[in-house]
């Protein structure tokens, strides 16, 4: 194309300096984030035009590709999926980004990538059309492919590239599990070549490996053999066992067509490029693909029940009453999050415990020892409360009786600030009870979370009839501060999540009691799409609490019943070496259970009392609509994300 055509650049901005070099800069109009838009490749496609007449002109010595946001690309646009995913469209689509990047490959001068900040999905297939790479090392450096998560592959020629570059096995294990490399691990697979200390030295590292004429080398033969031959047959499958040990092959079809693709493909990656395109398509339409974009919209959706700009408050100190698991954990999750915490509870002795599950938090989730004692430093012991004062939260976490916290909130409210959020973590009493005796009782709401706090991502926000839209709107903005996800739910019985988990527990429970095998009703569970079935779910989450949450919800509980025997003789489930289950090293030994000609058949029966359970809390007014109880389920309880909730599921039949 002609120089003119990128005079009315929305979205890139290009400039050749007196030396030469290119400067390519992409800042998406109109967005927080660079994504790539049909809009945004069109633009570039006339950019790399330009340059192609620039070399023929022998006026131009490189280019060098910078984001003019904090963050490099965050992948291709979503948005436009739905629509993308026309056999009309999606084909010629596919062709065109492919020969653009091809066409960046096989640029005579060099073109050199800048990367600070995610550079995922389709920005990292960018990345590596280009010749060279140079990230940022330091913490908001990521690098990945997360498509699987959404139900698919890479999908601009990065299956190929990054396999020529990586290697067989590590860029597989990239492309399958969707994981998130540092810039550190991504240079030790070769995905960079060169690491920075600060964003500001990229512009002078990209200008040198311009002008010295720097070019990425593939990985080496040692690495590449593993797709050699007979190998790469063995090696394909491997990884569908592997694969087929964390997801069913007809839940979540995308990382098992990745597999087949190598096989074909491994050992050529520029034929495995061109054979993506046929392998994609049918993957961007279907049911699992929409449901897990239907998934990514809503999660990101529940950002914007959080107070924005100006008003988004600021979270430094947190001060938890009780130092329980629930109440420990929440701490500690604060701490690894950079807050500032004081736990307190009525002695040490009882803060010991939470404050040693802190530090082997710490050192499985953060990289270094200083990590690990920086984040203890912010952890403190405080049996007086002196923490209460300072505390922009305060979460109490204690047992669930009424008494106990009418008078800590009675007590903390004198002392705490008076635009500090005061939350309870109760499961069971109405807030409007805990709330009787505070002077100011609309400040209190409920923050509920859920075991394991650091594995599970939802927080019910609990609204009372006492409070008001900048009370909930603060603490969904603390939910997000830390790193959750907020659902707004009323006070309620069990509010969402165990009020619709309950009734699917002890249908199950029951059926045990009737003679049905709890290893065929899990297996039956799992089968449908869940993550675990509900007799383990039971042991997993404690009988006692199990009972408990039942009683308060209006259900009975026979003192016949093997479910109430069990915990009369204190087998509690996981928490106490036996349940339903006996339970080794943290799992549950089962025995083989017996044939089912229908397994997912009898999976969806088992469900039907939570998705009725779903239904019925959102006719009732719990949660406000039902995209917000369909995320909430899927986050509570992991509710099968490829059936997008279990409103959507009914709604297309599947549940």
């Amino acid at each position: 194309m002609a120089q003119s055509d990128i005079s009315n650049l929305r979205h890139w901005r290009f400039s050749v300096d007196v030396e030469g070099i290119g400067w390519l800069i992409l800042d998406v109009a109109e967005s927080p984030v660079n994504v790539l838009s049909r809009e945004v490749l069109t633009e570039l496609d006339a950019v790399i035009s330009h340059v192609e007449n620039l070399v023929k002109a022998g006026s131009i010595a490189g280019v060098a590709l910078l984001s003019g946001k904090p963050g490099f690309i965050a992948g291709a646009d979503i948005s436009e999926f739905d629509s993308m995913s026309d056999p009309a469209i999606l084909p010629e689509a596919l062709r065109f980004t492919h020969a653009l990047f091809q066409r960046i490959e096989d640029l005579p001068v060099p073109f050199v990538a800048g990367i600070s900040g995610f550079c995922v999905g389709g920005g990292l297939e960018l990345a590596l059309a280009s010749h060279y790479r140079i990230a940022v090392n330091d913490d908001t450096t990521k690098l990945g492919f997360p498509e699987v998560k959404l139900g698919i592959f890479p999908g601009f020629a990065g299956t190929g590239r990054s396999i020529r570059q990586a290697g067989p096995l590590d860029a597989m294990q990239l492309m399958l599990t969707g994981r998130n490399l540092s810039a550190g691990a991504a240079r030790r697979l070769n995905l960079v070549d060169k690491l920075v200390r600060h964003p500001d030295m990229l512009r002078w590292e990209a200008r040198k490996a311009i002008l010295s004429k720097r070019k990425s080398a593939s990985a080496p033969f040692g690495k590449r053999v593993m797709a050699m031959g007979p190998m790469r047959g063995r090696v394909a499958e491997k990884m569908r066992t592997e694969t087929a040990k964390k997801v069913n092959k007809a839940h979540y079809p995308a990382p098992f067509a990745l597999i087949d693709l190598f096989e074909k493909h491994g050992d050529n990656p520029q034929a495995m490029m061109r054979a993506e395109i046929d392998a994609f398509i049918p993957l961007m339409g279907s049911p699992t693909a929409q449901n897990l974009r239907r998934v990514f919209f809503l999660s990101e959706s529940l950002k914007k029940l959080g107070a924005k700009g100006k008003d988004r408050p600021s979270f430094s100190r947190v001060h938890v009453v009780g130092a329980g698991v629930m109440g420990g954990d929440i701490a500690a999750w604060c701490a690894m999050r950079g807050m500032a915490v004081t736990l307190q509870d009525m002695d040490l002795d009882r803060i010991k415990p939470a404050l040693d599950r802190a530090k082997s938090l710490f050192k499985k989730r953060l990289k270094t020892r200083q990590a690990v004692e920086a984040a203890m430093a912010r952890l403190e012991a405080d049996v007086e409360g002196r923490g209460i004062p300072r505390a922009d939260v305060l979460i109490e976490a204690v047992v669930e009786k009424l008494e106990v916290k009418q008078q800590i909130f009675g007590a903390a409210e004198k002392r705490m600030k008076p635009d500090a959020i005061m939350a309870t973590n109760t499961s069971s009493i109405e807030l409007e009870r805990i709330a009787e005796k505070l002077d100011n009782p609309s400040r209190l709401i409920g923050l509920h979370f859920f075991n394991p706090v650091a594995q599970l991502p939802l927080v019910e926000v609990i609204r009372s009839t006492l409070n008001d839209d900048a009370a909930i709107r603060k603490g969904a903005s603390f939910v997000l501060a830390m790193g959750k996800s907020p659902v707004v739910v009323k006070s309620a019985p069990g509010f969402l999540v165990n009020r619709a988990l309950m009734p699917y527990m002890l249908e199950a429970v029951d059926r045990v009691e009737k003679g049905e095998s709890p290893e065929q009703l899990d297996a039956a569970a799992v089968a449908f799409g869940m993550p675990m079935g509900p007799i383990e779910l039971m042991d997993t989450v404690g009988l006692d609490v199990g009972a408990s949450v039942a009683r308060e919800l209006g259900q009975k509980v026979s003192e016949d019943s093997k479910f109430a025997k069990l915990i009369a003789a204190g087998k509690l489930g996981r928490k106490t070496g036996e349940g339903f289950y006996k339970w080794v090293d943290g799992k549950p030994q089962k025995q083989k259970p017996p044939a089912h000609a229908n397994l997912p058949g009898l999976g969806r029966d088992l469900v039907q009392p939570l998705v009725d359970a779903t239904e019925e809390i959102v006719a009732q007014g719990v949660v406000e609509n039902t995209d917000h109880a369909d995320i909430g389920m899927i986050l509570g309880t992991g509710f099968a994300p490829f059936l997008g909730g279990p409103l959507k599921a009914r709604q297309d039949g599947k549940a």
